[in-house]
């Protein structure tokens, strides 16, 4: 195949509105890796845009992308879920960027601000999982598929959490992608990595999740 060159309490309830605050309309690709390898392409929020961080080279995905010679596609957007604050459902939406990019790996990183909408939109979010599934890989039929467990950020956790968990586990299943478990555990809670916002990692907490993403992958044999 041709290549080319993340019932709530108050406190979370505010934090939702700042994550949702900080969405961007326009997805944008910041700096990937330049090496000459695969082609890997991340469908995901702003846990995989690196919001937070001091630069954007210490986010987890372009972190596990230079160690491995991967050229990054990242196109990933603040706020943005499977469904929550998703304005676009077909051409021009961020699953469209990640088609475009005719990538050889697609990571699937979505689902934490889902949870923000869920109490309204909950079937909704369900459907939308396994059409974003659907349409990914069968317009990538050789592209390999990781997809994550969905982040989570606080050490109280909606009940929504685990619900969605288990329809991502489901529908990666269904499509046949590699899927990685426990990353809703990974920065949940943890002092000291989270950004100056209190709702994103820092480079701290990059470093963690890039960590245990290395040490996943592996057992993937990536």
């Amino acid at each position: 195949m041709p290549r080319h060159p993340a019932l709530l309490t108050a406190a979370v309830a505010l934090a939702t509105a700042g994550l949702v605050a900080c969405a961007s309309p326009t997805p944008a690709a910041g700096p990937g890796a330049t090496g000459d390898g695969p082609v890997v392409a991340f469908y995901g929020d702003s846990y995989t845009l690196g919001t937070g961080a001091s630069d954007p080279s210490l986010r987890w995905s372009t972190r596990i992308s230079e160690s491995r010679g991967w050229v990054e596609v990242n196109p990933s957007v603040n706020g943005l879920g499977f469904i929550n604050n998703r304005e676009r459902f077909g051409e021009g939406d961020l699953p469209s960027m990640i088609i475009q990019a005719d990538p050889d790996i697609v990571f699937v990183t979505m689902g934490l601000n889902d949870n923000f909408s869920f109490p309204f939109a909950a079937d909704a979010i369900e459907a939308q999982i396994d059409a974003d599934l659907r349409r990914l890989t069968e317009a990538l039929p050789e592209a390999r598929f990781i997809v994550v467990e969905p982040f989570w950020y606080t050490s109280e956790r909606p009940p929504s959490v685990p619900i969605i968990i288990d329809w991502v586990r489901d529908a990666a299943e269904r499509y046949g992608a590699d899927y990685i478990p426990d990353a809703s555990t990974w920065i949940q809670g943890r002092e000291g990595e989270m950004a100056a916002d209190g709702l994103h990692p820092n480079d701290e907490g990059y470093a963690e999740m890039a960590r245990l993403m290395d040490a996943a992958l592996l057992e993937l044999g990536l």
